[in-house]
């Protein structure tokens, strides 16, 4: 209550408060029948009971009137409500407050939604009006959530561990590879700024300028069109280290995200585990495992090696190619035919391939197409392999390597959650699982043209020490030091160790990625002039807030975001400008025919 003139919150008056004169601030929540209402601010409720005497009418008449979300100022005495009508679901709920005085300082017109966290509200509502959103105690709570662990990252970062906090341009030049980026308009002809994706270059660039040690709160920006769940703003908790490894890094976030961790949350243990980029994905299909629960993809290539099944022989054609399964425990009773016809479906949609499916019967028998193929040694063996019980569910593919696992890996989480849909409870939600995935190819084939590399990380990543002269003849083999961190089926952070030779970055970029260094020189320049060995990690302080809190979006831990197609509904942002407003900028708009049809109307 410092620098204000309210004595007290609407959240901390107690039974030792009684007989107080105390002065609140606050919203109306609810008034009933002109006998009390109640007023709520940032920190909780308080019951604020009306006078009903001749000589207070005016107050009376003030508060029993006041439209539902007006600002009120209540003065009045602490009293304990009357024995049988305390509410132990308030803390407060044992006192109220007896108004002596009160003004309305905002009278509210009509609402376009109540402002109640259990009031079904469409998305696009809410963000029109985010400033009456932003009074719920669920986004409240997440946005002081959010603030309380930032504060504590910088606590643990510049006082523990001498990091310098640095602020960054967001005006800059495009970087080759990686996110499309938002173009900004200069006043010199056909020339723009880009604004970064990210402050890579910039941190690489403080390393070289010898501070050692940088972290930032950076604002970051991609232009990725409608992709769910993505904000083309956000924000990273973004850090960088000279003379480090990659296990310097890993024990440097373990223990910022452990001096950070909210406390309601419960404790997270240290070390987090490790898998390398090839486990996760023959294991889990996926380079972010959630590995709150099984169903681990299981490698039966071995078993069936020897069926003369055509559709299992025909997988060993591929240069990579294997039969692989998950084991969906109680499939039988939980799952429905149109459950499994859809994630055989869904495998076929997304991935082009081809799924069988096994039932256990109560007996122990197997009840497959493929059953009547396989001889009872091959059926046991299977059923050992994939540890089968009673009315468990077996979805089974066959053909090269990674399409196989990627498939299995998301049937997987379908499974998962149409049996979490029936009753089954397979992942806590109050359980948090970090891990390590590393050893990540250096490269992949681009997806429109295989023929050529991009980088799977960015391309100033550091190739692993044991693969590095495998980056001059067989860059396709090349390892790369790149770190990801995975919560719970998440990517939560992605770092490396850079690149420091400026020999090695211009062989990346002109021979192997085939970009003109020259967009880079700046920085393969500074390279040349003693840059220490570096490295470092960006966290994604948007999606590990939503994670921490189980929001349903990254939308609903953002003060003000913006919408799926990237626009901002409060604000109606990006707008029009005139061609006057253009002319400094060299710009002329080129209009649609539709466009221009519907502007003339």
């Amino acid at each position: 209550n410092s620098f204000v003139t309210r004595t007290n919150t609407c959240g901390e008056l107690r039974s030792a408060h009684v007989g107080q004169k105390v002065t609140l601030y606050g919203w109306v929540q609810y008034q009933r029948q002109g006998l009390f209402l109640v007023l709520r601010d940032f920190q909780g409720l308080t019951q604020v009971i009306i006078p009903q005497d001749e000589a207070h009418s005016h107050v009376k008449e003030l508060l029993s009137s006041a439209p539902l979300e007006s600002v009120l100022r209540v003065t009045g005495t602490v009293s304990p409500r009357p024995l049988g009508q305390e509410n132990p679901k308030m803390p407060t709920g044992d006192i109220e407050v007896k108004a002596e005085t009160a003004e309305i300082l905002n009278s509210c017109k009509k609402l376009p939604f109540e402002i109640k966290d259990f009031i079904k509200k469409s998305e696009a509502l809410r963000m029109q009006y985010r400033y009456l959103d932003l009074r719920s105690s669920r986004l409240q709570s997440s946005l002081r959530l959010r603030s309380r662990l930032v504060m504590r990252m910088r606590e643990y970062l510049c006082n523990l561990h001498g990091f310098v906090d640095v602020e960054t341009p967001t005006l800059f030049k495009r970087t080759p590879g990686g996110a499309k980026e938002f173009l900004v308009p200069s006043r010199e002809a056909g020339k723009f700024y880009s604004l970064p994706q990210s402050p890579q270059q910039f941190k690489q660039l403080l390393m070289v300028g010898g501070l050692d040690r940088y972290f930032q709160v950076a604002r970051c920006y991609r232009d990725e069109g409608s992709r769910p769940d993505r904000q083309p703003e956000f924000t990273q908790i973004d850090i960088e280290m000279s003379f480090v490894d990659q296990a310097g890094i890993q024990r440097l976030v373990e223990g910022l995200l452990q001096h950070s961790w909210p406390e309601e949350r419960g404790s997270i243990m240290t070390p987090f585990p490790s898998m390398t980029y090839e486990e996760a994905l023959a294991e889990y299909g996926t380079d972010k495992p959630d590995t709150r629960f099984g169903m681990k993809i299981v490698d039966i290539s071995d078993v069936l090696r020897g069926s003369n099944i055509h559709f299992l022989q025909n997988a060993f054609s591929h240069p990579h190619g294997s039969i692989r399964a998950i084991c969906i425990p109680q499939g039988v009773r939980y799952l429905t035919n149109k459950d499994l016809e859809s994630l055989k479906e869904s495998a076929k949609s997304q991935f082009d391939q081809e799924i069988m499916e096994i039932i256990c019967r109560p007996d122990g028998s197997l009840k497959s197409l493929l059953t009547k193929f396989l001889g009872e040694k091959e059926q046991s063996e299977l059923i050992q392999a994939l540890n089968m019980q009673e009315d468990d569910v077996v979805l089974l593919a066959a053909g090269e390597h990674k399409q196989v696992c990627s498939a299995l890996g998301a049937l997987r989480l379908l499974s998962a959650n149409l049996l979490e849909a029936a009753g089954l409870a397979l992942r806590d939600p109050t359980a948090f699982h970090f891990l390590w995935v590393v050893d990540f190819p250096l490269f992949l084939p681009k997806a429109e043209n295989p023929t050529e590399l991009e980088s799977a990380h960015h391309p100033f990543t550091a190739p692993h020490p044991s693969d590095a002269s495998l980056l001059y003849s067989d860059p396709t083999k090349v390892r790369s030091q790149h770190y990801d961190l995975v919560l719970n089926g998440n990517e939560v952070g992605g770092g490396s160790i850079r690149i420091h030779s400026a020999e090695q970055q211009r062989f990346v970029l002109e021979k192997v990625l085939k970009e003109d260094s020259e967009v880079l020189s700046h920085l393969i320049e500074a390279l040349e002039f003693g840059a220490p060995p570096h490295g470092g990690i960006a966290l994604g302080l948007d999606r590990l807030i939503s994670l921490i809190v189980d929001a349903p979006s990254i939308r609903d831990v953002i003060a003000f975001p913006k919408s799926f197609r990237g626009r901002d509904l409060m604000g109606n942002a990006p707008d029009y400008v005139t061609p006057e407003e253009l002319e400094p900028y060299h710009i002329q708009v080129s209009w649609p025919l539709e466009e221009k049809e519907a502007k003339k109307n």
